[in-house]
């Protein structure tokens, strides 16, 4: 073979093979939003459109307040039609009981929701507003926090309630390396990897100290019910379609024998309370709490706890992003901000 001949094909594998390396690299890394999310102590993401797909039929839409049609007829943005995937970060604060509360969000918002009428309405009902490489952060105030907003791209929206503008200055600067598949933080870089894939991408994951939304007195309370686990407990949970719905939790315990009481805590606890449950009427909420319980199973892998449980489509009725449950701003109807 002529050597220019050889020489060409090398050249072609080479290209072909970083293509291959291009494309698996993209394929394994998290999604870009959560990639844009600052450094924190818990991540959870929820890829709306796959929900919306497989749960159509199951959902009831919210009923719309007044002041969210408002923000719909302002800015042309309905959550439930135009959000498609979401990443939070969560924040522990220093105090609990000081003026923030026990956790600060960032977020970051992918869907049909920026332009110019969203623009507008913030700049309505920004109280100030700041220029960072490139982009307008507009402060609004809301239940006594600011929250801070910036549209940055095409579909992207982000937002934080963290006193300070550090974390959204963070995510802003994240976006101009966020084609580095990857990009991201170090909790995302650490235990992303744990996140099952296969077959099919989960619908909804969280890894690290995702307890902290739930967390009451140093305890995580879900469905009133108080787990024997700490609020700090490093968790990687996710949420994925198999048929059906199927959640999966695994707590990383400090030893192996404290993985084995807590595991032991935990199946206690799931026995007493479908005992507690059996004679709760018969409505929605009660049948989606039954039929977790009955389903739930919780073993252990070393110092691992793994919880497992299916979910009925019915639990996610009302509840995916909740469009009335974005806070007011304090001078009119309802933000594109989040808690």
């Amino acid at each position: 073979m002529h050597r220019r001949t050889r020489r060409t094909l090398w050249i072609v594998a080479a290209v072909l093979l970083l293509v291959a390396a291009a494309i698996y690299l993209r394929s394994a890394a998290p999604p870009e939003a959560a990639r844009l999310l600052p450094e924190s102590d818990g991540i959870i993401y929820i890829n709306l459109k796959p929900v919306r797909g497989f749960l159509h039929k199951d959902l009831t839409p919210p009923k719309r307040v007044p002041e969210y049609q408002q923000f719909i007829d302002a800015t042309g943005v309905d959550w439930e039609r135009d959000l498609d995937q979401v990443a939070v970060a969560l924040h522990r604060m220093p105090d609990p009981h000081g003026p923030n509360g026990p956790v600060a969000y960032s977020m970051v918002l992918v869907g049909k929701l920026t332009g110019q009428r969203l623009n507008t309405w913030l700049e309505a009902h920004a109280t100030s507003r700041e220029s960072y490489v490139g982009h307008t952060v507009y402060s609004i105030p809301s239940e006594g926090r600011t929250v801070r907003v910036a549209q940055i791209g095409y579909d992207m929206v982000a937002i934080s309630n963290y006193p300070t503008a550090e974390m959204i200055h963070s995510m802003l600067d994240r976006h101009r390396t966020a084609a580095l598949p990857l990009a991201g933080s170090t909790l995302l870089a650490r235990h992303y990897g744990e996140v099952p894939k296969l077959p099919l991408p989960a619908l909804a994951w969280g890894i690290g100290q995702i307890g902290l939304p739930f967390s009451e007195s140093g305890s995580i309370k879900v469905f009133g019910l108080s787990l024997p686990l700490e609020s700090d407990s490093t968790i990687v949970a996710s949420l994925r379609f198999t048929g059906s719905l199927r959640l999966r939790v695994e707590e990383i315990a400090p030893s192996e024998e404290i993985a084995n009481s807590q595991a032991a805590s935990l199946a206690t606890l799931v026995t007493l309370a479908r005992g507690f449950t059996e004679p709760l009427a018969t409505n929605s909420a009660n049948n989606n709490l039954k039929e977790i319980l009955k389903t739930a199973e919780v073993t252990t892998k070393r110092n691992r706890v793994v919880i497992t449980a299916a979910l009925s489509p019915s639990l996610f009725s009302g509840m995916v992003l909740d469009q009335n449950s974005f806070p007011e701003a304090e001078s009119s109807a309802n933000p594109a901000a989040s808690k």
